[in-house]
C-alpha cells in the first residue's frame, strides 16, 4: 500500500518544523496536498512557513508553537493528536550536544533524551491507534547515523538516536500488514543553503563541502521512501559512512577516531 492520500480533515504533523528539514519535509507534503500541522519553538518562524505553504499550495496549515522535551506541553499535544485524523507522522525534532558528558548542563542534556528519544515514543504511540484502525499511515523517524556507533563527546545525542533508531526498525516489522509505514530517515550534515563563512559555524567549518546534503533533497527522498515503506533510508556520503562504519567496525576502534572529531565540536 502507498501513504494516504491527502483528505480535508487529515493531517500530516511535522515536529521540529521551523528550519533544515522540519522545514523542508513540511514545504513537501503541502506541494503532495497534504493539510498540517507544523510544531515547533519559534513561532514567527512557524507562522512564516505556515502563510507561504497555505499561499503557494492551497492546503490548511495549523501552528502549535511549543517545547516537546516539555512533558506537560507533549502530553497535551500527544492527546489532541491521538483523537484528530493524523495521515503522517514525522517525529524530526531533536537537539544535540558536543564535548565530554560530565561538563555539559545535566537539565539541558534531560531535555535532549526528552525531545529525541521520549517525544518520538510518546507521539508515535499517540497516532498508532488511529492509523492501525484506518489501515493505512505513515510514522517518518529522524535518526541519525550517529545512532548506530559509540561517539565520546556527543554521548546523549548518540544514545538517544540509538533508541529512536531500533524503535523504527522494530516497529516497522511489528507493522507489517497493518498498512502503516515506518522509515527511520538517518542523515548525516544537512544544510538549507552555504553559509557565509563569517557567520560559519564550527560543524560548518569542520566538515567539508562535498559532505553536506541538501534539505529539499533529503524530504523528497524521505517521503519516497516512506510510501514505499523502506526500513530506512540514509542520504549522504557521511551517513553511509557513519552507518557502515557503526555496523562492521569493532568500538574499540572506531569510537577514539570518532570521539576525536566531536571533541573539536565542542571546543
Amino acid at each position: 500500500m502507498s501513504l494516504p492520500s491527502p483528505a480535508p480533515e487529515a493531517r500530516a504533523v511535522v515536529t521540529g518544523a521551523s528550519s533544515g528539514i522540519g522545514e523542508a519535509l513540511a514545504t513537501e507534503l503541502a506541494a503532495r496536498g497534504h493539510s498540517l500541522i507544523v510544531v515547533a519553538r519559534r513561532g514567527e518562524l512557524l507562522e512564516a512557513l505556515a502563510t507561504t505553504l497555505r499561499t503557494e499550495h492551497g492546503v490548511t496549515v495549523e501552528v502549535r508553537v511549543l517545547d516537546l522535551s516539555d512533558r506537560d506541553a507533549r502530553t497535551a499535544f500527544a492527546t489532541e493528536l491521538s483523537e484528530r485524523e493524523i495521515s503522517i507522522l514525522c517525529n524530526n525534532a531533536g537537539i544535540a550536544t558536543f564535548g565530554p558528558v560530565s561538563g555539559l548542563d545535566p537539565a539541558y542534556e534531560r531535555d535532549q533524551v526528552e525531545l529525541n528519544a521520549v517525544a518520538v515514543h510518546d507521539l508515535t504511540l499517540a497516532v498508532l491507534p488511529g492509523m492501525i484502525a484506518r489501515g493505512t499511515g505513515g510514522i517518518l523517524i529522524t535518526g541519525s547515523a550517529a545512532g548506530n556507533m559509540a561517539i565520546p563527546n556527543n554521548a546523549t545525542y548518540a544514545a538517544t538516536k540509538a533508541f529512536v533508531n531500533t524503535f523504527s526498525e522494530s516497529l516497522r516489522i511489528e507493522l507489517k500488514g497493518s498498512g502503516v509505514h515506518v522509515t527511520l530517515l538517518a542523515p548525516g550534515p544537512v544544510r538549507t543553503e552555504t553559509p557565509d563563512p563569517a557567520d560559519a559555524s564550527i560543524v560548518d567549518k569542520l566538515v567539508p563541502d562535498f559532505l553536506w546534503i541538501d534539505s529539499t533533497y533529503t524530504a523528497k527522498l524521505s517521503l519516497d521512501a516512506l510510501a514505499k515503506n523502506k526500513m530506512r533510508v540514509v542520504p549522504g556520503l557521511l551517513s553511509k559512512g557513519m552507518s557502515i562504519a557503526g555496523q562492521y567496525s569493532p568500538r574499540s576502534i572506531s569510537a577514539p577516531i570518532v570521539g576525536s572529531f566531536y571533541k573539536k565540536l565542542g571546543g
